[in-house]
């Protein structure tokens, strides 16, 4: 690994601009103003979400599956650490420890990060890759990313809803898998609550 580590947040989620079906995972430095950007496919970003969330799937997804399995060998999950940038592309690495030794695997940080989730473990990165990719944002567009509104039309009609309904709608949402639905329900009903 190369220069000091750096500790990373992670500071929101955002539907990509450029990309459709992709996502903005944006970090940012636990002690400093840059941030890292990382667009992700929908698979991994709502494997986040639904870690960050504290969603219960019905049924294990991937990341609960490497979590299950390495917790049964007895590897522990030390670390998440963004470890380069190659034409554009981040790489990451999941540092783990059995039985005393300690060792790397390769990941995407899309997938790295939505097992540091799981383990609730510090994520890092170096200054080489800030430098080249971390940005500083003004305070609107920082808003603007990492709050990104949910579409107003959507809100209003869950606003209106009352709770038992609220409560069928979250159901279906996780009977659909579809997470992203099923937080913002559950944020109207824990408002109400």
């Amino acid at each position: 690994m190369s220069g000091e580590k750096i500790k990373l947040e992670i500071l929101g989620l955002s539907s990509s601009q450029s990309q459709s079906g992709s996502f903005a995972l944006v970090l940012g430095e636990s002690e400093g103003n840059r941030r890292l950007p990382i667009i992700i496919g929908m698979f991994e970003a709502q494997a986040i979400a639904i870690e960050i969330e504290k969603i219960v799937p019905n049924r294990p997804m991937t990341h609960d599956l490497f979590k299950a399995f390495s917790l049964n060998f007895e590897i522990d999950v030390r670390e998440v650490y963004i470890s380069d940038l190659k034409e554009g592309v981040f790489f990451a690495k999941i540092i783990c420890e059995h039985n005393g030794k300690v060792f790397e695997i390769d990941s995407r940080p899309s997938d790295a990060i939505a097992i540091g989730l799981r383990f609730n473990v510090d994520f890092y990165t170096n200054e080489s890759i800030l430098t080249e990719a971390g940005i500083v944002l003004t305070d609107e567009y920082e808003e603007d990313i990492v709050k990104k509104e949910v579409v107003k039309t959507e809100t209003a009609s869950i606003d209106d809803m009352s709770i038992n309904e609220l409560e069928k709608l979250l159901t279906e949402a996780l009977e659909k898998e579809d997470y992203e639905k099923a937080a913002r329900i559950r944020d109207v009903l824990n408002k109400r609550n």
